[in-house]
């Protein structure tokens, strides 16, 4: 059975949301940082060590990324832990890998 088509609308909402996701990643940096965060929760400082990125560069990545629900990070302790906050972001840079980092 052929697959039901699916609305105009709902295609240029789709369009709409991968547009933003895909200008969220536009920056080496961020994607960096999302690709080590696939590995799992990340403090700030293992984040500064594993990318070699400033720590003010990295908060404002992080900061970014938080806003725009890439990352979300939760208090432990002492420490904010850092992971990615959605499973299509974490496919998505899964896939972004295994194209372009053979």
């Amino acid at each position: 059975m052929p697959a039901k088509p699916i609305s105009i609308s709902k295609l240029k909402d789709s369009c709409e949301d991968v547009s933003a996701l895909l200008r969220a990643l536009s920056h080496p940096g961020r994607l960096l940082v999302l690709d080590h965060l696939l590995q799992g929760e990340k403090t700030v400082s293992e984040l500064q060590e594993l990318c070699g990125i400033s720590q003010s560069q990295l908060s404002q990545f992080l900061g970014r990324m938080k806003l725009e629900g890439l990352v979300a990070c939760e208090k432990k302790g002492r420490f904010c832990y850092y992971r990615t906050a959605s499973p299509k972001v974490s496919r998505l840079i899964t896939a972004i890998n295994s194209i372009y980092c053979k």
